[in-house]
C-alpha cells in the first residue's frame, strides 16, 4: 500500500476553509490503495501529525502531541512523526496539498515538494507562484490579448503619500474600484471603494493583507467560473461553466457570501448567449497553459453587463473542496465525482 500525505491548515486567511476541504478529500481517497497520513499546520505555523478526520471535524487537532517534519532529503522522501522522544519515519510516495492562499497556493510548499523529489498534486511552483499574485497574472493575461479589467498596482510603502496614491488611481479609474491584495485567497482584505474617502480606507485593509495591492476598475456583470483538469504535457480537460450568484445584500462574492451566507447559489451549466460557453473555456485553457498549469485549476470571468464580453478575473490553482466548493461540482457535472476526481489528481500527479 502506498502512503499519501494531505497537508491541510495553514498561515493564510483561508485556514478555516482549508480544514473544510481536507475532510472532502480524505474521504474520498482509495484507502485500498493508500494509507493517508494528515499533517495540519496551525495558524501559528506548527506541524502537527493528526490521528483521524474526526480530530479535524471536531476541531481537537491544534492539540495533537505529535509533531511533523517533511523531510527534504530527495534520497529519503519521508515524513518524520515526533512524539516525545521516539521519532518515525513514514515513507512518502505522493503529497496532497489541500491549501489554499499563502505558505500553501503560491509555490513555497510546492518547493519543499520538489526539494524532497516528492509527486504532488497541482500546479507547480512557477505556475503557483504566478497566479497567486494577482499582479502577475495580470501581466501574463494582458500578453495573451485576453480581456481583463483595467488595473493600478501599488506598493504599500507608497501609501506614506497616501494623496500622490489616490491622485494615480483617479487619473487611470473611474469609481467605484475594488482594492485587493495582490497575493490572497477567498477575498479577504477585499473591499468596494466608492470615493476617495473609502478608497483610502480600502487601501489600508487591503495593506494588512499584502505589501502589494491592486485596485481594479470595476465590471457589472455574471460571475462565472471554469475547472480545468490535466497536465500542460498531456491532455487537458476543461469543465462547463458555473454561475455565482451571491447573497442579495452582497455586493460582490466575499468571503462571508462564499462560505457562511445560504443564501449564495451556484448554477452549474447556466443559459448563455451563444457562443460564450465555448469562449469561456477556450480562454481558461489558454490561460491555464500560459502559467504552465499543471493539475487542477478554477478560472473566473465576467460576462459583462449590455455587452457580453468574457472579461478574466482571476487564476485559482487550488481551489476549494467544500460541499458547497465550484471545482467538483462543474466535474460531477461532467461525471467526475468526487471519489474519480481525487483519484485522477493523485494520478495527474504520479505522472507528471
Amino acid at each position: 500500500m502506498k502512503n499519501i500525505v494531505l497537508l491541510f491548515g495553514g498561515q493564510s486567511s483561508e485556514h478555516e476553509v482549508s480544514c473544510i476541504s481536507v475532510v472532502t478529500v480524505a474521504n474520498n481517497i482509495n484507502t485500498d490503495e493508500f494509507k493517508v497520513h494528515l499533517v495540519g499546520i496551525t495558524k501559528q505555523g506548527k506541524w502537527l501529525y493528526i490521528d483521524s478526520v474526526s480530530d479535524i471535524e471536531s476541531g481537537v487537532w491544534t492539540a495533537s502531541q505529535k509533531g511533523a517534519v517533511l523531510s527534504p532529503d530527495a534520497t529519503k522522501k519521508e515524513l518524520l512523526v515526533l512524539e516525545g522522544e521516539s521519532i518515525s519515519h513514514i515513507h512518502i510516495d505522493v503529497a496532497f496539498p489541500v491549501l489554499h492562499g499563502l505558505n500553501g497556493e503560491d509555490g513555497t510548499v510546492q518547493g519543499l515538494f520538489e526539494l524532497a523529489q516528492i509527486p504532488y498534486v497541482g500546479c507547480g511552483v512557477l505556475a503557483s507562484a504566478v497566479s497567486m499574485d494577482k499582479v502577475y497574472t495580470k501581466i501574463i493575461v494582458e500578453r495573451l490579448g485576453i480581456c481583463q479589467a483595467k488595473y493600478v498596482d501599488i506598493r504599500t510603502n507608497e501609501l506614506q503619500d497616501m494623496d500622490g496614491v489616490l491622485d494615480r488611481i483617479e487619473a487611470k479609474l473611474s469609481y467605484p474600484v475594488f482594492v485587493k491584495p495582490s497575493n490572497a485567497g477567498s477575498s479577504r482584505g477585499v473591499s468596494k471603494a466608492s470615493d476617495r474617502r473609502e478608497l483610502t480606507e480600502s487601501l489600508k485593509l487591503a495593506a494588512q493583507h499584502d505589501s502589494k495591492l491592486i485596485v481594479e476598475e470595476t465590471i457589472i456583470g455574471r460571475e462565472l467560473e471554469c475547472a480545468v483538469l490535466g497536465n500542460g504535457n498531456g491532455a487537458l480537460e476543461v469543465s462547463g461553466v458555473g454561475e455565482i450568484l451571491a447573497a442579495g445584500e452582497a455586493e460582490f462574492y466575499d468571503y462571508d457570501a462564499k462560505y457562511n451566507n445560504a443564501d449564495s447559489k451556484t448554477v452549474i451549466n447556466p443559459e448563455l448567449p451563444e457562443g460564450k460557453r465555448e469562449e469561456i473555456r477556450e480562454t481558461a485553457r489558454a490561460v491555464f497553459a500560459a502559467v504552465d498549469g499543471q493539475g487542477l485549476a478554477r478560472i473566473d470571468f465576467f460576462l459583462e453587463k449590455g455587452t457580453d464580453r468574457v472579461v478574466f478575473n482571476e487564476l485559482n490553482t487550488l481551489p476549494g473542496f467544500t460541499s458547497i466548493s465550484m471545482y467538483p461540482m462543474l466535474w460531477d457535472a461532467e461525471g467526475i465525482d468526487k471519489k474519480s476526481l481525487v483519484a485522477k489528481l493523485i494520478s495527474l500527479a504520479h505522472n507528471r
